[in-house]
């Protein structure tokens, strides 16, 4: 039996990176995913390669920062399935590490949108589905960028400083009743997203991550892992946890 059997998870960003490596991991341990993007194409990748390999899922193009689109989501995962048991709140805007003076008002509004407004809006659509059911696990990625400075710009820093702490007020409010929020901080993970900073030879990215304990970037199947830790049973007695995932950067620093 898988870890995941019968579950019904719905995975955010799960088009490419982490998000994808989320979807096939979970649909191997007998999860039944809802893979959710704004990619067509990638989400329609991801649901084939699922049910390729003998897994359940079902694809939904949406736009997390829209109230429709989000509520549309959760009409069809009720539809489809009568539960939502998992919520793995991965999509994400990285900033290329720009500074405050070089991010305008519209890029920081962006980042507030994308990074933490949709997990709001999600998140309070989802819920009453999983208090209903006395039961609900989510899980958001936030960043080593939530726990320190330098590992993005002023506003992926300052979102997924507040992602972390919208996991912890969930946990908060609502631990109590069924439901364990938990977030993953990950430190620089081959993803699309920060494709550019790792192929820059400028960007001196890599030869920080050269001096890291692990020595090197991580791989989206590698914080897939720490989710289904995250989301199954096996951390039953963990509530409102910050787990990093980042080769030991968090360790090196003074």
């Amino acid at each position: 039996m898988g870890k995941l059997k019968n579950k019904v998870a719905i995975i955010t960003g799960a088009a490419s990176g982490i998000g994808k490596a989320q979807a096939l991991l979970f649909a191997k341990e007998e999860a039944k995913v809802v893979v959710v993007d704004l990619n067509l194409d990638g989400i329609q990748d991801t649901v084939s390669e699922i049910k390729a390999k003998g897994g359940q899922a079902i694809g939904v193009q949406a736009n997390l920062t829209n109230d429709d689109d989000i509520s549309n989501l959760v009409e069809k995962v009720i539809s489809e399935y009568g539960e939502i048991s998992i919520l793995l709140n991965t999509a994400g805007l990285f900033d290329q590490y720009k500074s405050l003076l070089n991010t305008d008002e519209s890029l920081w509004n962006k980042m507030l949108d994308v990074n933490i407004t949709s997990l709001y809006k999600i998140t309070s659509k989802v819920l009453p589905h999983m208090l209903e059911k006395k039961f609900g696990v989510i899980v958001n990625i936030a960043s080593g960028a939530g726990l320190i400075a330098g590992g993005g710009g002023i506003g992926y820093t300052s979102t997924k400083h507040a992602v972390i702490g919208f996991t912890k007020q969930l946990n908060f409010d609502y631990g109590t009743q069924g439901i364990r929020a938990n977030a993953i901080a990950p430190g620089l993970i081959e993803t699309p997203m920060v494709k550019a900073v790792i192929d820059d030879p400028n960007s001196g990215v890599m030869d920080a991550v050269s001096k890291l304990p692990a020595g090197r970037y991580g791989q989206p199947g590698e914080v897939a892992d720490l989710s289904l830790f995250l989301a199954s049973d096996d951390s039953r007695y963990i509530y409102g946890a910050v787990v990093p995932i980042d080769g030991g950067l968090l360790s090196t620093l003074r």
